[in-house]
């Protein structure tokens, strides 16, 4: 009876482990489509995690002494599994509400729907660090005292162990399979089986069936859109994507939180009206005599999304080579199947930009920067490092474009890019499209507005009449770099914090 009790217990701690990471893993995934998946939400969740389970610890230990038996063990971890399978359903309205607070940049709001959802997520988590430590004391009255720390070896061993397989399965199974939602059910399933055996009553047995019925329930759209429908939704490994579809037929493609609009789709158009569009005149501030005809012959678009550029560069460019890298190929999926992507001489990657940057060929004329995690660019994507890895990818006379999005009325971050631009391509052009979007041209040789008309003009000009107005428009607008930025490099570039302040700078005007 001792052996069959500790491997009993030996079950439980394992399972309350997996369902603690898992739901770590899940709360992360279930915060991004609202807030983002940056290092402060994961800093956020994760220091959550880490005080539920250290009050946990204590209070599993109080809980020991007093109810030393393993039905009430059981019972408690019934009660943590049932919170655990309300998370996605109670946590929506504090995420809906974020999302209106975030719109209108009611920063109390938001930190406030932010602390709701982490703490739904932090009671059943104290509930499961309570697990190992009572665990210990309900095996120790049926044990030596002499064995007291190979036991206790055995119990916080068997819990690791079930973080492990809840942390990986969790990521790389059951999110990219069966959604976040259903994540936090499986894992509450297993806790409820395993512990309704130990309360050795028949009434406990309507929970784990309880719980097996709320994954029956349809998930449906993970958020509402304030204008358009909602076509198309999916979890990945990387991301939360969804396409929104308006009533005159466009298409926009919207990552994680959705503050921001990755790509566009306008049926039988190629230009959208955004900074999109700059790509295709902005390569031209190159010298006259390289910006020729036929040139550019290769770009890279790093961070391709659905493939609104690269779409556009097979209709007006076609004989340009196009080498796409997008992190993430279900976005080109959505890109093939939603975004009209088609380009017959384009080749798409589906790897990290900068490591597959790495690994390419100085051969490109153009290199194009647009990998946005909203509202953050990595942060190794915005150093020293990688602008000279840039740099030695281009072609002599070659240009980088790389698109700064930013809060209205805020420079912040397109002074540092510049200024950290400038270290590795000293020659620097900005184009303010919008309000929220700069675009940066640079060089290592001397580029200039005026080129992109000179290559509008004459016979076998290199931009198609189609793109003149367009053309004419980007080089009014361009203006000499911004100064006084700071120089980041890969082990010093606070884009996340930079980023968030700039926010809250706007909030409070």
């Amino acid at each position: 009876m001792r052996e069959v009790s500790s491997r009993y217990l030996g079950l439980l701690v394992f399972t309350t482990g997996a369902c603690t990471m898992g739901a770590e893993i899940a709360g992360a995934r279930l915060l991004a489509p609202y807030f983002g998946d940056s290092t402060i939400v994961w800093a956020n969740t994760i220091a959550i995690v880490l005080v539920a389970l250290s009050i946990g610890y204590w209070l599993g230990g109080k809980l020991a002494d007093r109810h030393p038996d393993l039905k009430s063990l059981c019972a408690t971890v019934l009660g943590g599994a049932v919170l655990v399978t309300l998370i996605p359903f109670f946590a929506r309205p504090f995420l809906g509400a974020s999302v209106d607070a975030f719109d209108e940049l009611s920063v109390g709001v938001f930190a406030g729907s932010l602390v709701g959802v982490l703490v739904l997520l932090a009671i059943p988590v104290m509930i499961f660090g309570a697990v190992s430590p009572w665990a210990l004391r309900i095996a120790m009255d049926s044990s030596d005292v002499e064995h007291a720390g190979q036991l206790a070896g055995r119990l916080y061993a068997l819990s690791t162990a079930g973080s492990l397989v809840g942390t990986l399965v969790s990521a790389m199974v059951t999110i990219p399979l069966i959604g976040t939602q259903r994540t936090f059910i499986l894992f509450a399933l297993l806790v409820a089986i395993v512990a309704s055996i130990g309360v050795r009553k028949v009434w406990p047995v309507l929970i784990p069936a309880a719980v097996a019925c709320a994954a029956l329930i349809p998930v449906g759209t993970i958020k509402a859109s304030s204008e358009g429908e909602v076509i198309f939704e999916a979890e990945t490994p990387h991301q939360y994507i969804r396409v929104v579809e308006m009533g005159d037929g466009e298409r926009q493609l919207e990552l994680n939180e959705g503050q921001a609009v990755h790509s566009v789709y306008r049926p039988g158009e190629y230009l959208v009206g955004n900074y999109w569009d700059e790509h295709l005149v902005l390569p031209f501030v190159a010298r006259p005599q390289v910006a020729k005809p036929g040139w550019p012959g290769r770009v890279a678009i790093l961070g391709n999304a659905a493939g609104t550029v690269a779409r556009a560069y097979g209709h007006f460019y076609p004989e340009t080579k196009v080498d796409a890298v997008e992190i993430d190929g279900k976005v080109t999926e959505v890109g093939r199947e939603y975004f009209g992507l088609e380009n017959p001489n384009m080749e798409v990657f589906d790897e990290d930009a900068r490591p597959w940057l790495r690994s390419a060929e100085p051969v490109y004329d153009v290199i194009m920067v647009d990998a946005y995690h909203q509202p953050y660019i990595p942060f190794y994507m915005a150093t020293k490092e990688f602008f000279e890895l840039v740099r030695d990818r281009l072609k002599p006379g070659g240009v980088v474009l790389i698109n700064v999005g930013h809060p209205e009325g805020s420079d912040a971050l397109e002074k540092n890019l510049t200024a950290t631009l400038q270290e590795a391509l000293p020659f620097v052009l900005r184009d303010p499209v919008t309000d929220t979007n700069t675009m940066l041209a640079g060089s290592t040789g001397p580029i200039e507005a005026a080129n992109i008309i000179r290559a509008t003009r004459g016979r076998g000009s290199p931009i198609p009449p189609a793109l003149d107005d367009l053309a004419t428009g980007t080089a009014l607008r361009i203006r000499p770099p911004l100064t006084d930025g700071e120089i980041w490099t890969d082990d010093h570039a606070p884009v996340e914090w930079l980023v968030d302040l700039s926010l809250l700078e706007y909030a409070n005007e």
